[in-house]
């Protein structure tokens, strides 16, 4: 099973960017929990990272034949992108949203999620646990 991770824009600022809230981890810890992820779970894992809606869009368009599932943290896209759901919905892939906070806590605008519309598992304020309990989902829901 190939699962694809994304993870959208600012991710690459982790252990910079509000550590209150995201904490003092970086991009590259994320990177290397989920590879020992899924070297675990038996999985190929392909990590993509942007701070661009259309590379996003690409990425999931070009998962359509090369990947099995994709587990999306779609940061502030998630509030504003019908371009990520539509894409999602396009490829019909089974999907994990992650949010490393709990965006149900935070700013009213924080509360509509597009992409999670798309979205099989939510796993949501878990930290980097939360990547690694989305792709047991899928690798259990693709059994």
């Amino acid at each position: 099973m190939k699962i694809l991770i994304i993870n959208g824009p600012n991710l690459n600022m982790l252990g910079i960017r509000e550590p209150g809230i995201y904490g003092r981890e970086t991009y590259e810890d994320l990177c290397r929990y989920l590879r020992e992820q899924a070297e675990t779970l038996g999985v190929e894992a392909e990590i993509f990272q942007s701070n661009s809606e259309g590379d996003i869009v690409t990425k999931i368009q070009q998962a359509l034949g090369s990947a099995d599932a994709i587990v999306i943290n779609p940061a502030a896209y998630t509030h504003t992108s019908v371009a990520i759901l539509d894409a999602l919905k396009a490829v019909a892939l089974p999907a994990a949203e992650v949010h490393l906070s709990d965006v149900t806590k935070r700013e009213a605008f924080r509360q509509i999620s597009y992409a999670g519309m798309a979205c099989k598992f939510h796993f949501i304020g878990m930290g980097f646990e939360g990547y690694g309990e989305a792709m047991k989902a899928l690798v259990k829901d693709g059994k």
